[in-house]
């Protein structure tokens, strides 16, 4: 006999596809002991550099009641960006999920519609929906609904499409069947990921540095200056980083998405070093007015540009 829980969640699945997500996990809402322990640890260890927020919210990090009262499932939803092109060899590198419109403002409004339509169909649940700019713990949740497992990067590896997509998070009361949890890690002996990382961002035990890393410099980090670690070692990267991704052997799976929010700025893929160095600020926020580049802004951008060597 089929459920009312099993037909619910063939439901959501379908219209989780039918949106453009591209895959589609579902978790019981439970408070994440294991993952609060971690947490601590790494905070304790400062490797979250100035990025302060990561302290804050921690109970609404690990216990999603705390977010929706009455939470019974997380649903857990990935949206592919890897590009069908790359940028010029000889430009200023942008990491790749940057390349079109703002993640934010387009998987936003998919879970509005996803919410909207799950309402629609099945009645008045409460819900909430996140993506990478709420005290959510999205890769952990994803784990838990079957959709991948923690590279050594710390990214959420899909075994049939790699690790470049978004990872969006529904937080609801209505109880859905829970898919089972991805446990295995196909990572094995490799360490191409660690080897790759020019400034030892990444390291043992699945751990990672993030105030080592190139992405933090990049974006987070803001001071007017940059450390000497990168100023040798950033590989000509000014907005984020694709190292540790682009060596991932399991990337080779990766296909190009068909989401036209994220078909590539012009400038992004052509750009020269001279002619962002042209850019005055009201040029630049202008071209990047729904670009994740301008979370760094233009004084970011000029202080990131010095890494650039010709």
């Amino acid at each position: 006999m089929i459920s009312s829980s099993d037909t619910h969640t063939s439901l959501i699945k379908t219209i989780a596809r039918s949106i453009g997500f591209d895959d589609c996990g579902i978790a019981k809402a439970q408070r994440l002991d294991e993952d609060a322990r971690r947490l601590e640890q790494w905070l304790k260890k400062d490797y979250h550099g100035e990025m302060q927020y990561m302290e804050n919210h921690f109970d609404l990090r690990v216990d999603p009641t705390k977010l929706v009262p009455g939470a019974r499932s997380v649903i857990t939803l990935l949206f592919n960006y890897f590009p069908s092109v790359q940028q010029h060899d000889d430009v200023p590198k942008i990491a790749k999920y940057a390349y079109g419109k703002d993640y934010h403002l387009v998987i936003r409004e998919k879970l509005q519609e996803f919410l909207f339509r799950i309402r629609e169909e099945i009645g008045n649940i409460e819900g909430r929906g996140f993506v990478d700019s709420a005290p959510v713990l999205e890769r952990s949740w994803a784990q838990r609904s079957g959709l991948g497992w923690l590279g050594k990067n710390g990214n959420l590896i899909n075994k049939k499409t790699g690790s470049f997509f978004f990872i969006a998070t529904l937080i609801t009361d209505l109880e859905f069947t829970p898919d089972e949890p991805y446990v295995k890690d196909y990572c094995g002996t490799c360490t191409k990921c660690i080897d790759a990382c020019p400034t030892e961002a990444i390291l043992p035990n699945k751990e990672l540095d993030a105030s080592k890393c190139i992405s933090y410099f990049t974006i987070e980090l803001k001071s007017n200056t940059l450390p000497d670690v990168l100023k040798n070692n950033a590989d000509n990267w000014v907005f984020g980083c694709d190292i540790c991704q682009d060596v991932c052997p399991w990337n080779r799976f990766s296909s190009a998405h068909t989401h036209k929010e994220f078909e590539p700025l012009d400038e992004i893929m052509t750009f020269t070093f001279k002619d962002w160095m042209a850019l005055d600020r009201e040029s630049f926020n202008q071209l990047f007015k729904d670009s994740p580049i301008k979370r760094t802004k233009w004084e970011g951008m000029k202080r990131n540009l010095n890494l650039y060597k010709e």
